[in-house]
C-alpha cells in the first residue's frame, strides 16, 4: 500500500531511556527527504510520556522534550518506535494504548533495534514475522512465543507494521518506507544527502558471524561492481565465479559471509533495482525493461517484480514515474 500525503506525519516515540542514534534517524531521514522541487514530503514529530524523556547513558541521559505527547500519536499517518534502554521491563500501559489504537485505525507503524520488543508487547506482532538486533533475537522469541523472529534480516516490511535490525538498519527502513511511498528516485536523492547507499543487499548474517578470511581471499566488492555492470546479460553462477576467479562453492560461501545471501539472490535483487530506476526515469516498454535489467523476457520481470515490490511493473510505473 502507498501513502501519498502533502505531508506525511511521522511520529517517532521517545520512551525513557530511548537510544539516541534511533531516535534521530527517522528525522534525519524523512525530515531531509523532499520532492525534486526541494518541497518537504514529512513532518517529523517527537511523542514523549507526560513529563519527557530521557536517552539511554551512553550519552550521559540527555532530556528529551518535545511540544508533543502520547494523543500525538493519533495523528499520525507513521509512528517510529526506537530502540530503549532495558528491553526486559514492561513498557507503560498508556504506551501500549496508543499503539494498539494507531495501529486499529490503519496507522503504519514501524520500530527499530529492540523497539520491536514494544510492538510485541502491543500485540503488534503476533502472528507476524519480525526482527530486531541479532543479540536480542532469542530473548525476543523466548518472551513472545507468537511472533516469528528472524536475526538475519536488516528489516522485514509487514504492510503496515515493520520492524528493524540493529542500529544502521534503522536507516535501512527509514529509506525503505521512503521508497515504498515516493518511488526510488526520492529515496535515492534522500539517501544521497544522507551519504548512505540508497538500499543495501544482504542481511545481519554478515554482522552475526566474524570468521577470520583465508589467506589471500579479497574483499567481494569487486565481483558486486562487475555484477551491476553486467547485470543486462544472462549471468550463471559459474560466470560469476569465473570472473571472481574462485570456485563456486567458495563464491558462495564470501556471498553468504560478506553479503548475507547468495549470489542469485543478491543478483535478483540488483535486477528489481534496475527494472524499478528504469520504470521510474524512462519511457522504454516493459519487454525492453526486462531485457536491460537483465530479466529476458517481461514474464520473468513481472514474477521477480511483484515477488520483491508487490506490484506490477506498469503498477509501478503508474505510480512513480511522473514523479
Amino acid at each position: 500500500m502507498r501513502y501519498v500525503l502533502a505531508m506525511h506525519v511521522v511520529a517517532v516515540l521517545a520512551m525513557d531511556g530511548v537510544v539516541a542514534f534511533d531516535l534521530a534517524v527517522p528525522g534525519q531521514v524523512f525530515g531531509v527527504t523532499t520532492t525534486s522541487g526541494d518541497v518537504p514530503l514529512y513532518e517529523v514529530r517527537v511523542c514523549t510520556e507526560p513529563g519527557g524523556a530521557r536517552t539511554s547513558p551512553f550519552l550521559g541521559h540527555m532530556r528529551v522534550d518535545s511540544p508533543y505527547g502520547l494523543d500525538a500519536l493519533a495523528a499520525a499517518d507513521t509512528i517510529v518506535v526506537p530502540g530503549h534502554q532495558d528491553v526486559r521491563a514492561d513498557p507503560p500501559a498508556e504506551v501500549l494504548d496508543a499503539l494498539r489504537g494507531a495501529a486499529s485505525r490503519g496507522a503504519r507503524i514501524a520500530s527499530i533495534c529492540v523497539g520491536a520488543f514494544v510492538l510485541a508487547a502491543a500485540g503488534l506482532l503476533d502472528g507476524r514475522r519480525a526482527t530486531t538486533h541479532w543479540r536480542y533475537a532469542a530473548s525476543l522469541a523466548r518472551r513472545h512465543p507468537d511472533v516469528e523472529v528472524d536475526p538475519a534480516v536488516l528489516y522485514v516490511d509487514g504492510g503496515h507494521v515493520l520492524t528493524s535490525a540493529g542500529v544502521a538498519a534503522g536507516i535501512d527502513l527509514c529509506l525503505h518506507l521512503v521508497r515504498r511511498d515516493h518511488g526510488s528516485a526520492t529515496a535515492a536523492r534522500t539517501a544521497r544527502r544522507i551519504v548512505m547507499p540508497p538500499q543495501r543487499d544482504g542481511g545481519q548474517a554478515q554482522f552475526i558471524r566474524h570468521e577470520d578470511p583465508e589467506h589471500g581471499e579479497t574483499a567481494l566488492q569487486p565481483t558486486l561492481a562487475w555484477l551491476e555492470a553486467n547485470l543486462h546479460r544472462p549471468l550463471t553462477l559459474d560466470d560469476v565465479a569465473r570472473q571472481a576467479s574462485v570456485s563456486v562453492r567458495t563464491l558462495t560461501r564470501r556471498f553468504r559471509e560478506q553479503a548475507g545471501t547468495t549470489p542469485l539472490q543478491w543478483l535478483s535483487r540488483a535486477r528489481v533495482h534496475r527494472a524499478q530506476q528504469l520504470l521510474e526515469s524512462t519511457d522504454l516498454p516493459v519487454e525492453r525493461v526486462a531485457a536491460e535489467a537483465g530479466f529476458g523476457s517481461p514474464v520473468t520481470l513481472r514474477a521477480h517484480f511483484a515477488r520483491r515490490v508487490g506490484a506490477s511493473p506498469l503498477a509501478y510505473r503508474n505510480a512513480f514515474r511522473a514523479r
